[in-house]
């Protein structure tokens, strides 16, 4: 079939130690090296849960320890990991009419002791839950779209302002609280100070909301197009006149409303109603309220838009439709390298982990914008990410393990289980009896 031109499996093979190339210098010893990059495989492998126990044993170790170690201990700058996987992605994605797409999400967690966690809103789970958020950045171009950046949310009261609870989980001296909108702030300048190409800025209505945002990217002459609630209220006829955007929009006619599409989506285009709206105080400003209209809910969203340039309807409608991205992004992330598989709960494990898991998704991301498709045939569709993933598995990452090294990791970790069971019932017990209970 002309689709199997497309799996070149010793091309894939070379990629993915590019990626291991890519970031080699940020580890001093060569053992953190190895195991970063068995730790990058493993996330990328079909090892169903994606924790320091299952990735060494599909790395052939006798335990978890030098995974464990590689997340905390470990002498490497996960920023710096980070700068080298964004450099690398530019390189592949890289165009000046790039999008930048910032959103947070929630990794449910039990207990208080991980970093940053506390009873708050998550999308994840559509309610209030025991939870860290993380801020992310990603890159959509024509080219693909990648997570680029991150940020961990530390909630000002629970975190913030507790330092002896800071300590315990290693977050350092200088980290001081952080609105989500000012944490994807110094993301969006860490990229502009790294030179990463791009022209517009999107992001939900949490974004859309924060002034100071919006001034920054005008100040860099940097597009972008937020989202805003609909009790949003803004300028029109030439700035002398104040109202709210739901009560604009009930006045627009009919005949003003246009039907464009923002992207594809998995059952077809996703086509909606637009208008816009000059905001503009002054005939040098390019400054627009776009909304948009569910043709079959009536649905309405609102968005503030601003760019140096004069642009055209379908540019601001691309834009907006940029947002999607980054939820299919957090949905893959999760799904096909565990970004949210992780059991750490310090500062340094968090970041370490999350890097990791956006360097595999990196090397998913290039495996599929270079992946030669232009033959295949018309009646299948194009390799999506995670059918590229199975392929690697088949092709390139197969590693079955003997049973005797099976058998070996059954033992360990039923007995590293019972261990912790003991251990649970002992701390119980003693509390309950008021003495330390011995066993033998």
């Amino acid at each position: 079939m002309a689709v199997a031109q497309s799996v070149n499996p010793a091309g894939w093979r070379a990629i993915l130690d590019e990626a291991g190339k890519r970031v080699a210098d940020r580890f001093a010893r060569v053992e953190p090296r190895r195991t970063a990059a068995a730790f990058v495989e493993g996330l990328l492998s079909s090892v169903e849960r994606k924790t320091c126990w299952s990735l060494a044993e599909r790395a052939g170790n006798d335990d978890p320890q030098a995974m464990q170690r590689l997340l905390r201990t470990a002498v490497w700058d996960a920023d710096a990991v980070r700068d080298d996987m964004r450099a690398w992605l530019v390189e592949q994605l890289g165009h000046p009419d790039a999008v930048l797409v910032t959103d947070e999400t929630g990794f449910l967690k039990k207990g208080v002791c991980s970093v940053g966690v506390q009873r708050q809103y998550t999308g994840t789970a559509g309610r209030i839950e025991n939870s860290q958020i993380g801020v992310f950045l990603a890159y959509v171009s024509s080219h693909g779209r990648a997570l680029i950046d991150r940020r961990l949310y530390l909630p000002e009261t629970t975190w913030c302002e507790q330092p002896d609870r800071l300590a315990a989980a290693g977050v350092p001296e200088h980290v001081r609280f952080a609105t989500k909108p000012a944490l994807a702030r110094q993301m969006i300048t860490a990229a502009l100070d790294a030179g990463v190409p791009f022209g517009w800025v999107t992001g939900d209505e949490v974004y859309g909301a924060d002034p100071g945002l919006r001034a920054d990217l005008e100040h860099c002459q940097i597009g972008y197009v937020l989202a805003v609630s609909c009790d949003r209220r803004v300028h029109v006829n030439d700035g002398r006149t104040l109202i709210r955007v739901d009560d604009l929009a009930d006045r627009i006619p009919s005949t003003e409303w246009q039907l464009h599409s923002c992207g594809p989506g998995a059952k077809g285009p996703r086509d909606y109603l637009w208008a816009w709206i000059s905001t503009a105080t002054s005939p040098r400003e390019h400054r627009w309220l776009l909304i948009r209209r569910n043709r079959t809910t009536d649905e309405l969203a609102f968005y503030l838009c601003w760019s140096p340039r004069p642009v055209p309807l379908h540019t601001l409608v691309t834009v907006a439709g940029s947002r999607w991205s980054i939820e299919e992004l957090f949905q893959t992330g999760k799904g096909q390298v565990g970004l949210d598989h992780y059991q750490v709960r310090g500062w340094t494990g968090w970041h370490r982990f999350i890097t990791l898991a956006m360097l595999a998704l990196a090397v998913l991301t290039i495996l599929a914008a270079t992946a030669q498709q232009s033959d295949a045939d018309p009646q299948i569709i194009a390799l999506t990410v995670a059918e590229i993933r199975r392929l690697l598995n088949a092709f390139v990452l197969a590693t079955p393990l003997p049973p005797a090294r099976t058998l070996h990791w059954s033992i360990w970790r039923r007995t590293s289980q019972a261990r912790a069971r003991r251990s649970h019932y002992q701390r119980r017990l003693g509390h309950q009896s008021g003495r330390k209970i011995n066993w033998r």
